[in-house]
Parts: C-alpha cells; sequence; structure tokens
C-alpha cells in the first residue's frame, strides 16, 4: 500500500484562547466523556485523511497557493456546547458564529484538495474540545455555557497538520503554515 500520511488542513490557535476553552470545557465533568489535550485544539477547516506521502508536497503548494488568496478575518465564539446535534450530540464543541470568509476558505480547500465531489454542506467554525465515550452512554441535558464577553479567535494562518493516530487521543503536529496574505478569494480553484 505504501507510505501513507494521515493529513487535514486547520488553523491554530493562540494560547491564551486555548487556555480559556480548556478551562470553560473542563465544567463538564461525566466518565463518558474524553477531554482532547490543550496541544490537539484547532480550527479544522478541511480533513483530507490518509495520503501517499508522495502527494505531501502538493497539498502544501495547493494550501499556500489558497493561503495567499485570503485576508486574515476574525471568528466570534457563540457557545461551548454539545454537537453537532442537539438531540444525540457526539461531543462538546466551540462554536463560532457563521462566517463568510470562512466558509469560503473551507469551500476552497475542500475543492482543491478532494478527490472526490464534495458534499455541499455548509462548514460550521468550531473546535472539537471533548469527544464522547462510544463504550458508555451519552450524557443527557448537558448546559451550553455561554461566553461572559467577547471571545474571538482572529484567523492569521492556515497548516497542514500531520495526525498520528494513538490512545487514548492522537497526535496532532504542524508540518507547514501559511499566513493568510489576500484580499478575497479566486473564483477558480487549483
Amino acid at each position: 500500500m505504501g507510505n501513507m500520511t494521515r493529513l487535514f488542513i486547520a488553523a491554530p490557535l493562540p494560547e491564551e484562547l486555548k487556555d480559556y476553552l480548556t478551562t470553560q470545557s473542563s465544567h463538564y465533568k461525566d466518565e463518558s466523556i474524553r477531554q482532547v489535550p490543550e496541544e490537539n485544539l484547532h480550527l479544522t477547516l478541511y480533513f483530507i485523511g490518509n495520503v501517499p506521502a508522495e502527494r505531501l508536497d502538493a497539498i502544501r503548494e495547493v494550501t499556500a497557493h489558497i493561503a495567499r488568496q485570503f485576508a486574515p478575518f476574525e471568528l466570534q465564539l457563540t457557545a461551548i456546547e454539545p454537537g453537532p446535534k442537539p438531540r444525540s450530540p457526539r461531543l462538546i464543541w466551540a462554536r463560532f458564529e457563521s462566517s463568510e470568509p470562512f466558509a469560503q476558505l473551507s469551500k476552497s480547500l475542500t475543492l482543491a484538495l478532494s478527490s472526490a465531489p464534495p458534499l455541499n454542506r455548509e462548514a460550521i467554525p468550531h473546535i472539537t474540545l471533548s469527544r464522547f465515550r462510544k463504550d458508555r452512554p451519552a450524557p443527557r441535558n448537558l448546559e451550553a455555557i455561554l461566553p461572559d464577553g467577547p471571545v474571538t479567535l482572529q484567523v492569521n494562518e492556515i497548516a497542514v497538520w500531520h495526525s498520528e493516530l494513538g490512545s487514548p487521543h492522537p497526535h496532532y503536529s504542524i508540518l507547514h503554515s501559511y499566513p493568510l496574505s489576500g484580499n478575497q478569494p479566486e473564483a477558480k480553484t487549483v
């Protein structure tokens, strides 16, 4: 099968935001909830999955090209809550307000890097903070945590991340980062 690598494209988070989100999500205490390690927190833009290692250079080139098309933008935290479906959640996430720049960036990456036509779903800007264990019943009636004041994420760069599966959590590392340096996205994809 060759040398495969597991990749995704995401924006890194500032330490202050990671600290805030970790502190807030620790209010959810249940034996069925596994908190994501603080060093693994990120804002996913596109999950690539397992690809041959020799594709890494092409993925880096496409990601760098797209980063040059987008200006930095800001996301506003809406809530920390169970999601993505409130009635049957799988995780605790920090959900941000809908954002046209985020949606366009995510769509551009998906169209350029997907090997199959992507599903026409709205990308929801979020950070996964905890996952529910599959071997235990999911907790019920978890309340949302609303920020006391404005909590924002300034998205200034995107990165190609490597994911190495492990137990109890995978290990994530940034392979290459690219600043957002453009003004508006181009109409065409790579």
